[in-house]
């Protein structure tokens, strides 16, 4: 795994009405074909989140987990919540997951694929990069 998918690629990807030809989907089904696609377990809670049928839920769940998760570490938690005061600090607000995304692709140099413009905020400040598609 080299590409850490925020939340908002994967939602994109997986809604029926999303533009089969939007550049972050296929760039995700790329990255996915080449083995280069991961998560944190926060992400896939959010995916999970709000799923309206049982049934649903499990399906989704069950093709999640063809992808592993990246391992979090206590430092992970710590670092967030630097970069959420750093960036709050400059005017940035973000969610708790936002920060733990950036936390974690800044430890692993991992470049992160999104389609949520405050990553490009947050990157002019915190030590991540995004994944260009």
């Amino acid at each position: 795994m080299n590409v850490l998918v925020d939340t908002s690629v994967w939602s994109l990807s997986l809604r029926r009405t999303a533009p089969s030809n939007h550049l972050a989907k296929l760039e995700l089904e790329q990255l996915i074909l080449d083995g280069r696609a991961g998560m944190i377990a926060p992400i896939r809670q959010e995916i999970l989140s709000g799923v309206k049928t049982a049934a649903h839920f499990e399906l989704l769940r069950d093709r999640l987990r063809a992808f592993p998760d990246i391992g979090l570490i206590v430092e992970d938690y710590e670092e967030a919540a630097r970069f959420f005061n750093t960036c709050r600090a400059k005017g940035l607000q973000g969610s708790n997951t936002d920060f733990l995304i950036c936390s974690v692709a800044a430890r692993g140099k991992i470049p992160i694929l999104t389609t949520d413009a405050d990553f490009e905020r947050f990157g002019a400040i915190l030590p991540i990069a995004l994944h260009e598609y």
